[in-house]
């Protein structure tokens, strides 16, 4: 019988431990691996609603926030103030207030917020062209305004928080590009009293 050297026996029973303590599975580990109970996801749907809102306003207010991280009550009073000033929330309005589709506004803005240059208006009509969606509608200018390259700018600066509607007027400002600033200051203070966290 041969004998077998203590540094053999060592050799052996370190490449069987190595082998028992891998970090890989074995095959017959990922062939059958163990059942594990994964909890469900409780997914929260608490948001900014007003509900003594007009159905634009309250589609508007949601679609904001569905497609942005905006979640200040400043932030989005001052963004509602100012379509408030802007449109009335009407989406086929035309500057001086006849209601018409997008293809018969001939002059000044149109919209929700009253798109006036050549080139915001005709990329109303691109982008709805591009994304199948009615230029007209609420939901095509909705969509419009929150992926508009120039809103998209901005929109750092809203999805920002503890500043006062004061300070969110600036970004406003630089969105739409107003020449009256009117009531909007005053619209978006309204809504911080109409907007309820629920």
């Amino acid at each position: 019988m041969k004998k077998i050297s203590t540094l053999t026996t060592l050799t052996l029973t370190a490449l069987t431990l190595t082998n028992s303590v891998c970090a890989y599975p074995s095959i017959t580990e990922i062939n059958s691996p163990l059942a594990v109970e994964v909890p469900p996801i409780i997914k929260y749907d608490l948001t900014w609603k007003c509900p003594n809102c007009t159905p634009n306003e309250k589609y508007v207010l949601e679609q904001i926030q569905a497609k942005t991280r905006i979640a200040d009550r400043n932030a989005l009073s001052t963004l509602m103030g100012n379509i408030k000033s802007e449109s009335n929330f009407h989406p086929n309005i035309c500057e001086g207030g006849s209601r018409v589709p997008y293809t018969q506004c001939y002059s000044g803005g149109y919209g929700l917020i009253q798109w006036t240059t050549a080139g915001r208006y005709n990329n109303l009509g691109k982008f709805c062209a591009k994304y199948d969606c009615d230029p007209s509608s609420l939901e095509g200018q909705t969509r419009y305004m929150i992926n508009e390259n120039i809103f998209q700018t901005q929109l750092p600066y809203f999805e920002g928080s503890g500043q006062t509607v004061r300070q969110y007027m600036i970004p406003a400002y630089y969105w739409l590009g107003w020449g009256i600033k009117g009531n909007r200051e005053l619209y978006a203070y309204d809504y911080t009293k109409k907007l309820v966290y629920s």
